[in-house]
């Protein structure tokens, strides 16, 4: 899946703004500009726009675990020079606190079944007899159960506004 993609679809699912954005490259020790991030997050086919490097990926998704669970103690992990959907994937899981069981709702809430051992088979180590690769597809439906999930739960901690006050 395209490093763009998974940027544009979490920016959307976590309703985040530039400076949010920006905050959680700085939660994992990297300091980018508004125009960066504005021009990975641009469409295709926008003369602007600027491919997101898996590092750059990497590094915004060690911000949000940082963001949504704290940073751990010690120097800041570095960021992974190559990304494959299954390191996606398992960033996404560790950030968002999500145990197996939780996971397989989401993708079955999206119209995506999947078991047990298939799930246990993407967080295996390439090289493992069991481990198996994640599509697209898969990355693709897990996006947007989160957006689901996400913007639910925004929406659902939003002060209702009645009358006047």
């Amino acid at each position: 899946m395209i490093n763009n993609d998974v940027l544009r679809r979490l920016r959307y699912a976590f309703d985040y703004s530039d400076q949010q954005m920006m905050d959680i490259f700085a939660q994992a020790d990297c300091q980018v500009t508004r125009d960066q991030v504005c021009n990975w997050l641009k469409a295709d086919e926008d003369p602007e726009f600027v491919f997101c490097e898996d590092v750059m990926l990497a590094t915004f998704l060690n911000g949000l675990i940082n963001a949504l669970r704290g940073k751990k103690e010690g120097a800041q992990a570095a960021p992974e020079q190559q990304l494959s959907n299954n390191m996606i994937f398992m960033k996404l899981r560790i950030a968002l606190n999500l145990k197996s069981d939780d996971v397989l709702v989401m993708l079955e809430d999206v119209g995506m079944s999947l078991s047990q051992h298939e799930l246990t088979a993407l967080f295996r180590k390439p090289g493992h007899k069991h481990y198996r690769e994640c599509k697209d597809q898969l990355l693709r439906n897990f996006l947007k159960a989160v957006q689901i999930r996400c913007r639910a739960q925004s929406q659902s901690e939003e002060p209702a506004t009645g009358g006047a006050p």
